[in-house]
């Protein structure tokens, strides 16, 4: 089972980036799907999350109207698209899928927003 996060890096406030989240070994289809953050010296935070079929979805309040969260089951792939992002958007961001009772995390990837 494998969760690998890529598309992270260092961009301008007010700039984007397109996360994605590869799912392998598991049935992704079945899976609901979240973006967590953590910045340093917070908690970890719910970001966005999205049904297994990609019908519903939910962000908070802070990232609302900027970022979009996606999914694509023939590829096996969840995305987060961020935009306007903020340098309070900094944080390492994890994906996550669950279902009935069994999750998995991937090992994260770093955002930076800084000018």
């Amino acid at each position: 089972v494998q969760l690998v996060e890529s598309g992270g890096g260092l961009v301008q406030p007010g700039g984007s980036l397109r996360l994605s989240c590869a799912a392998s070994g598991f049935t992704f289809s079945n899976y609901v799907m979240r973006w967590y953050r953590q910045a340093p010296g917070q908690e970890r935070e719910l970001v966005a999350s999205i049904t297994s079929g990609g019908s519903s979805t939910y962000y908070a309040d802070s990232v609302k109207g900027r970022f979009t969260i996606s999914r694509d089951n023939a590829k096996n792939t969840g995305y987060l698209q961020m935009n306007s992002l903020k340098p309070e958007d900094t944080a390492v961001y994890y994906c996550y899928v669950m279902y009935i009772g069994t999750y998995y995390w991937g090992q994260g990837t770093q955002v930076t927003v800084s000018s």
